[in-house]
């Protein structure tokens, strides 16, 4: 049997679906791939955000206790903790009146808190013998989350 020319051959149709396939997406096809995407993107997006906050507070936490333990130690060697002026520099760089000071007490400079700003820091503490506090994200320390006051105390 011979094929006619009206017939086409396999060869033809696979061709012809090799051109179909080869021609891309539709405008439709992309934008439903689009919403897909955007409406996860909606979804974890939030959740991803919230536990960036969460890090930053634990973040905090670590660096007060770390600083807490840097003060004890200055507190071991000078007999009292750093005044409220000399602050927490007091503990990379000698104060002028601390006579058995042997630091630093930090491998590195102070570390700002998370959010970029300096530990506050008070002494005589209206909590104890010092006060070290972040006021948080918003610098006022006067919410939740990550806009929460971290202390020492």
């Amino acid at each position: 049997m011979q094929e006619s020319e009206s017939e086409p051959s396999w060869h033809d149709v696979g061709l012809a679906a090799r051109a179909r396939a080869s021609r891309g997406f539709t405008l439709l096809e992309l934008l439903v791939v689009m919403v897909i995407i955007g409406l996860l993107a909606g979804l974890v997006a939030p959740r991803y955000f919230e536990q960036v906050g969460k890090s930053n507070v634990k973040i905090a936490r670590a660096q007060i206790v770390s600083l807490g333990q840097a003060l004890d130690q200055y507190r071991l060697d000078v007999g009292v903790y750093p005044t409220t002026e000399e602050g927490l520099e007091a503990l990379v760089a000698k104060p002028q009146n601390a006579t058995h000071w042997s630091g630093p007490y930090l491998q590195k400079a102070v570390p700002e808190d998370p959010w970029d700003r300096p530990y506050q820091y008070r002494s005589p503490g209206d909590h104890g013998d010092y006060d070290l506090y972040s006021l948080g994200k918003n610098g006022r320390g006067d919410g939740s989350g990550e806009n929460v006051t971290i202390s020492s105390w």
